[in-house]
């Protein structure tokens, strides 16, 4: 794909998600229900923090375009290592973790992920924003353009710490308010939540390598010294 065409496409990504990512963050309603505005407000879905992220994955992105089309390529170098590490490490696997978990979730008991309740605060089109395009998305930036993966230690020592801190955020919630991000935690005992937590990174982890067993296929195996 030509860089001016990429720079398009990853500029209008970019809007996509800030537009997104604005719309979650600010619904207005007069009786919010109180399971979506607890302590932590929208910033303990990891559905809102992979918003953020794909719109700081698409704007560096662009800003590696800008650079390679203006032919600062050596500012464009360091900005695309970074942009690779973003996509091989997070953008990929967080978005694709997201959407197959949510949606395997909603189909069994969406009382446990996504209450009836949103249904008159969160507008259809926004909850498929979220949970649906996500993956598409991440998809087609597969196959735009290849991304350098680094070792295999390195890539799952970062999403394993990445996936920490967010679990550290999600008990810190609980810890403070006593009730669970997810109506679903709260069915599980101790040892069972630590297994779903074990279990969920699995899945996490498998992402990561779906995501790098494409761009071997499609583009061969690039990684970072």
């Amino acid at each position: 794909m030509e860089i001016s065409t990429l720079a398009t496409y990853h500029c209008l990504a970019f809007v996509w998600y800030f537009f997104v990512a604005y719309s979650i963050t600010h619904i207005k309603t007069e009786e919010p229900p109180s399971e979506l505005f607890l302590y932590g407000g929208q910033w303990k879905y990891l559905t809102v923090l992979n918003l953020v992220l794909q719109a700081v994955f698409y704007g560096v992105s662009f800003l590696a375009d800008v650079l390679r089309l203006i032919k600062k390529l050596r500012c464009a170098k360091c900005i695309i290592s970074s942009r690779d590490l973003l996509f091989s490490v997070l953008a990929f696997p967080v978005s694709t973790f997201v959407s197959i978990s949510f949606w395997t979730l909603y189909t069994y008991n969406r009382e446990l992920v996504y209450p009836k309740s949103l249904d008159g605060v969160i507008p259809l089109w926004l909850n498929h924003a979220m949970h649906t395009a996500v993956f598409p998305f991440a998809l087609l930036e597969i196959l735009a353009l290849p991304h350098r993966y680094p070792t295999k230690k390195k890539g799952l020592i970062l999403l394993g710490f990445v996936a920490f801190l967010y679990i550290s955020w999600v008990l810190w919630i609980y810890s403070v308010t006593g009730e669970w991000v997810y109506p679903l935690f709260a069915l599980f005992s101790p040892s069972g939540l630590a297994a779903f937590f074990a279990g969920s990174l699995a899945i996490v982890v498998s992402c990561y390598n779906f995501g790098e067993f494409l761009n071997r296929m499609i583009w061969g195996q690039s990684k970072f010294s």
